[in-house]
């Protein structure tokens, strides 16, 4: 049994000061090892454990009481898969990152992970010798961990304040994608600060145009589902920040929860009406004219916002096309990014949507927007799609 322990703690208790406690699960020494040492070399996060398989995680992770748990897919005695379920139900409010290489089934897999309460995922170069692979993989994860940790803490400093009496105990942990069962008021003034809004466009919107990162997926789909009036009428455009494989995974699934046309985008074809057109994992997607029509251009240049695909240039190439027509939503996501296409979206006479802090998994790139006052409304996810709708059926409020 390959294990080591760094500090002490007591199993459920708060632990808001302090460095975040992060479990890596990976049957190669070497990914572990490279973890590891990415993780002990910032201030924030320590390595509570370094375990061989899913069982020794089981076993151990009473003891251990990590805040953050890095899960591989593959490994012996007991999958990443098979040891979700059972790390959440002895620690529910577990952060777990699933991590697996770019194959299909383990793309597969880690959307299964995701609606049974992962947090995240992250894929693993083929070959940590490659510098540039190794260093996304490096920056992505350090990134995960750390917002995805501190969201964790502050929902824990909210639901129990330090001199709080005694509460009942919390119900089981639900996956992202769960949405209240009543709607949730709309949020103009987050925790963060009051946020100014503006008013909509009064130009009717041609095109909708969504970005979304961290958590994405799971927002997506719910997204997706109350679209179909919006996506019969006009085309619906998606940047979400995945690796290739991934995307064609994503792309399967929004067409079933939308029952309606969605894939990876292709290079010059026609867009259209009717379809969900979704940015392939490793291209930036835009829109271009083509004579008389409008269609995809891919390019393989160089990462935007450290994302490639990337929402930004999807959004400012939209402007020449729709100019003012253009309906953009951002959804949860680390970083900034549609920030900045944002902002010349609202510039052409178009309007933003941004999701609110509350329903995101990591209030980045929406809480960008919203701080850069370009939104004309932060509303919870359970809300957007209803708004969407409206606006598109010509309500301008």
């Amino acid at each position: 049994m390959s294990v080591a322990f760094a500090g002490n703690s007591t199993p459920g208790s708060s632990r808001e000061a302090g460095p975040l406690r992060v479990m890596v699960v990976d049957d190669s020494v070497v990914i572990r090892g490279l973890i590891s040492r990415w993780i002990g070399a910032e201030h924030d996060m320590e390595v509570a454990a370094s375990l061989r398989t899913g069982l020794e995680a089981v076993n151990q992770i009473e003891r251990i009481s990590p805040d953050v748990a890095v899960l591989d897919i593959e490994m012996p005695e007991l999958d990443g898969i098979s040891a979700l379920p059972q790390l959440l139900a002895k620690k529910r409010d577990l952060v777990i990152i699933m991590a697996s290489t770019l194959t299909r089934r383990n793309a597969e897999i880690s959307f299964r992970a995701l609606s049974l309460g992962a947090a995240d995922y992250i894929p693993k170069p083929e070959s940590t010798r490659e510098a540039s692979a190794a260093d996304i993989f490096h920056h992505d994860l350090i990134q995960k961990i750390r917002h995805l940790g501190a969201r964790l803490r502050r929902k824990s400093a909210v639901a129990s304040p330090p001199l709080a009496p005694a509460s009942p105990a919390p119900a089981a942990r639900a996956p992202t994608v769960a949405r209240p069962a009543a709607p949730a008021p709309a949020v103009h003034a987050p925790s963060s600060g009051a946020l100014s809004t503006r008013p909509f466009s009064t130009q009717a919107p041609k095109v909708l145009l969504i970005g979304s990162s961290t958590g994405g997926p799971q927002a997506l789909m719910a997204l997706v589902t109350e679209l179909g009036p919006v996506i019969d009428r006009v085309p619906v455009l998606i940047t979400q920040h995945m690796p290739p494989t991934f995307t064609t995974i994503l792309a399967e699934h929004l067409a079933r929860a939308s029952r309606k046309p969605a894939a990876e985008a292709v290079d010059g074809e026609p867009v259209k009406p009717g379809r969900i057109y979704l940015a392939p994992g490793g291209k930036h997607m835009r829109v271009v004219r083509s004579g008389a029509d409008i269609a995809i251009a891919l390019d393989d240049g160089p990462a935007v916002n450290f994302c490639k695909p990337a929402v930004d240039p999807l959004f400012t190439s939209a402007i020449d096309i729709w100019h003012g027509g253009i309906l953009s939503v951002i959804l949860t996501g680390m970083g900034s990014d549609g920030m900045r296409g944002g902002k010349d979206i609202v510039a052409a006479g178009g309007s933003v949507i941004a999701q609110d802090e509350a329903s995101s998994v990591v209030w980045g790139m929406p809480g960008a927007a919203a701080n850069a006052g370009i939104c004309a409304a932060i509303l919870p996810l359970n809300q957007i799609g209803a708004k969407v709708n409206r606006l598109f059926a010509g309500d301008r409020a």
